[in-house]
């Protein structure tokens, strides 16, 4: 396990080891700005210096005071990955400065299953959370969903592989396909839909939900954009994707089953005015060239070579 206060950079523990569409078509995937960005596989036989496999896949859970489902959360992901995921992965708590039990727990959980990480940040918020640990992760595919597990977990293989075949840079799970199943108040799903008809609308963007908390990005690709993100909080996914979207990137749909859980308790008025300043912000950086859209989208649409592990290197 290993566990850090990225805020502090103190090591606490060793490891031990179609356009705006509402209703998407299953895999679809937004049109790339650039020629061909097709990325090469990604090599999944990974294996450190010492013997220890490095994880295929980072599954990161963004928790805040969650003692009293962490637990029941980290057991039903582990035990659903360990059955069905046929490479090694890691799933990594990231604590965003619980006040409750919630890091002893993880700790807890991570000192018995070894696939278990737990990472302790000083300040709230997702995309602070996310953007710290992806960053540090050595997983060449990147996901993350809600502690409560709100999504099936069946669209786990079809968020990730798009992304080890190199047909995808992104994956997204949306709750406005035709083919999803979505249970939450109707006030909730008009405002879901509203908001990405305004990102549409202001934004040009082509995915169908920006806020669905169940998503995967390479790695290769996330060490070039994620700098370039500023949101720390509930935009950061809206952010991520536009300038993905900018950038040319492709972003692969796939439709979920999805129950209303992890966003239950979330202050929607405070949630969706702080969205909207975001999108303020986001548009100003991007008319001013705050963010480098134009060479981010040159070297982007070369094809890079197969993820660099143990079992490529000479």
């Amino acid at each position: 396990m290993t566990l850090t206060d990225q805020s502090a950079g103190t090591l606490l523990q060793l490891p031990s080891q179609p356009r705006a569409a509402v209703d998407v078509p299953p895999g679809s995937v937004s049109p790339p700005a650039t020629g061909n960005t097709r990325r090469a596989p990604i090599d999944t036989r990974t294996a450190g210096d010492s013997g220890t496999a490095i994880p295929v896949l980072d599954v990161v859970l963004p928790v805040y005071n969650e003692e009293r489902d962490l637990e029941r959360s980290l057991r039903r992901l582990h035990n659903y990955l360990l059955g069905t995921f046929p490479h090694p992965f890691r799933i990594t708590v990231a604590d965003n400065a619980s006040t409750d039990s919630t890091l002893k727990v993880a700790e807890r959980i991570a000192r018995e299953l070894r696939e278990v990480s737990v990472v302790r940040l000083a300040a709230k918020g997702r995309g602070n959370a996310l953007r710290t640990v992806w960053l540090a992760s050595p997983s060449p595919v990147l996901a993350y969903m809600d502690v409560d597990l709100s999504t099936d977990l069946a669209a786990l293989a079809p968020l990730v592989a798009p992304l080890i075949s190199g047909h995808s840079d992104l994956a997204i799970g949306t709750r406005l396909a035709r083919a999803s199943h979505v249970v939450r108040s109707p006030w909730r799903g008009f405002i879901s839909r509203g908001y990405n008809l305004l990102l549409h609308a202001l934004m040009g963007a082509h995915f169908s939900d920006a806020q669905c908390g169940f998503k995967a990005i390479r790695a290769d690709v996330a060490r070039r954009i994620l700098p370039h993100t500023a949101d720390n909080e509930w935009f950061f996914d809206t952010e991520l994707l536009i300038v993905a979207e900018k950038c040319g990137l492709r972003v692969h749909e796939v439709p979920v089953d999805w129950t209303c859980g992890a966003d239950a308790g979330v202050d929607l008025l405070h949630t969706a005015l702080a969205d909207l300043r975001g999108m303020g912000r986001l548009i100003r950086d991007l008319a001013a060239d705050r963010i480098p859209v134009r060479e981010l989208r040159s070297e982007l649409a070369r094809v890079y070579a197969p993820v660099a592990t143990a079992a490529t290197l000479p």
